[in-house]
C-alpha cells in the first residue's frame, strides 16, 4: 500500500498524537452516543456489583475509537489496561502467559482479534467463561491437564472484520458494539478540542473544512489538523482559517469528499477499464496493484458509506456520484 496522508493505519506519529489527545472518560468522549450510553449502564452495573465488566467486542472501520474506548473502560472501572494484538500472539503459551499476569479487574485489549489463530483462541475459551486456563503437563501417554485459576478480567476485542471471528469466540462476548463513522459536527468538535490541547489557533470554519474532508474518522481528523497546522505555521501567521485549510488540503490532494488520489484511482479504474463495473474484488485489486484484503478493509468502507461505490452480487460498481464527481459522462444504467 502506498503512503497515504489519509490512511487509517496507525502511524508512529498517531501513537504520540492520540496519547495526548485521547479522552479519559465517557463524558469527555465525543460521538458514538449509543455505544457510550450502553457502556455507561454496563459499567455502572458492574461497579455496583463490585464485579468485572463483561467481555466487550468493538467492530467497525479503523480509526473510530476502539482503542480509546477500551482505555476509557479501564479508567471508568478504576483498573489497568494491558494491550496486545492478534498477530503478536503466535503460540498458546504466549496467550496463557499474558492471562496469567493479569491483575483482578484488569482490561485486556486485543486489537485485530480476528487474526488470532485457532490454537490461541482455544486458550481464551475457558479464560473468558470460567476465568481459568488449562495447562498440559508432560508429553505422550503421561500428559495431563491442570487448571489454573485467573483473576476476573475484562477482555476487549477490536476488529475491522467481525465476520472473520469464529462463532465460539464471538459468542463469548457479552457486549458487542459496532462503531459508526462520525458526522461533520462531531468531527468539528473533536478538531476544536484537539487544537486547544495542541495550542493551535483555529477558526470554526477552518475546523469544519478539515472535518468535512476527514472521512468520518477522528484519527484522520487529528492527523490532518497537524498537517494543516504546519502549512499555517510556515505559509501564514499560524492561524488555521477556512482559506488556509482549503489551501493545505488541496495541496495534500484530499478533495471535498475526503477522497485522495488512491480512492480516485479506484473509481477511475472501475469507470475507464471496466465501464463502471460490475467487476470482482480480486480483479479490481489486481488492476490497481493492491491486495484484495486491503481494498476491502481500507478503501471500500468509506467509498460505500459515501455512495461512490456499490457492491452487488456480481461485483463492484462505480455509482452515478462517482461519475459526476470525477467529471465523466453519466452511465446508461439500463445496460447494466
Amino acid at each position: 500500500m502506498e503512503n497515504r496522508i489519509i490512511t487509517t493505519d496507525v502511524t508512529e506519529e498517531d501513537f504520540s498524537l492520540e496519547g495526548n489527545l485521547r479522552p479519559q472518560s465517557l463524558d469527555e468522549y465525543i460521538g458514538q452516543q449509543k455505544t457510550k450510553d450502553t457502556l455507561k449502564i454496563y459499567i455502572e452495573a458492574a461497579k455496583q456489583r463490585h464485579d468485572s465488566l463483561d467481555h466487550v467486542l468493538f467492530y467497525g472501520p479503523p480509526g473510530l475509537g476502539k482503542t480509546t474506548l477500551s482505555a476509557i473502560i479501564a479508567n471508568e472501572m478504576g483498573t489497568h489496561m494491558k494491550v496486545t494484538s492478534g498477530p503478536a500472539i503466535e503460540k498458546p503459551g504466549e496467550m496463557a502467559a499474558i492471562l496469567n499476569n493479569l491483575q483482578e479487574g484488569d482490561v485486556l485489549f486485543v486489537d485485530e482479534i480476528h487474526r488470532l489463530n485457532r490454537q490461541v483462541e482455544e486458550v481464551l475459551y475457558p479464560a473468558m467463561e470460567d476465568f481459568a486456563i488449562d495447562i498440559m503437563i508432560g508429553k505422550g501417554a503421561s500428559a495431563r491437564s491442570i487448571r489454573l485459576d485467573l483473576p476476573k478480567f475484562t477482555l476487549v476485542g477490536a476488529t475491522t472484520r467481525a465476520g472473520l471471528l469464529s462463532a465460539p469466540l464471538r459468542d463469548r462476548f457479552g457486549v458487542t458494539q459496532r462503531l459508526e463513522f462520525y458526522d461533520k459536527k462531531e468531527l468539528t468538535t473533536i478538531i476544536l478540542r484537539s487544537a486547544q490541547v495542541l495550542g493551535v489557533e483555529i477558526e470554526p470554519n477552518g475546523a469544519a473544512e478539515i472535518a468535512k474532508r476527514s472521512r468520518g474518522t477522528p484519527r484522520l481528523a487529528n492527523r490532518l489538523l497537524k498537517r494543516v497546522r504546519d502549512f499555517a505555521q510556515v505559509k501564514y501567521n499560524g492561524v488555521i482559517t477556512y482559506d488556509v485549510a482549503c489551501f493545505a488540503l488541496d495541496l495534500l490532494e484530499v478533495d471535498q469528499y475526503g477522497l485522495d488520489k488512491t480512492d480516485r484511482r479506484i473509481l477511475q479504474t472501475l469507470i475507464l477499464n471496466f465501464q463502471g463495473g460490475p467487476v470482482g474484488l480480486e480483479t479490481l485489486a489486481a488492476s490497481i496493484g493492491e491486495d484484495s484484503g486491503t481494498l476491502e478493509d481500507v478503501y471500500e468502507p468509506y467509498l460505500l458509506q459515501t455512495g461512490f461505490l456499490n457492491r452487488t452480487p456480481r461485483g463492484r460498481m462505480a455509482s452515478v456520484l462517482a461519475y459526476t464527481h470525477l467529471g465523466y459522462p453519466r452511465p446508461d444504467l439500463s445496460t447494466k
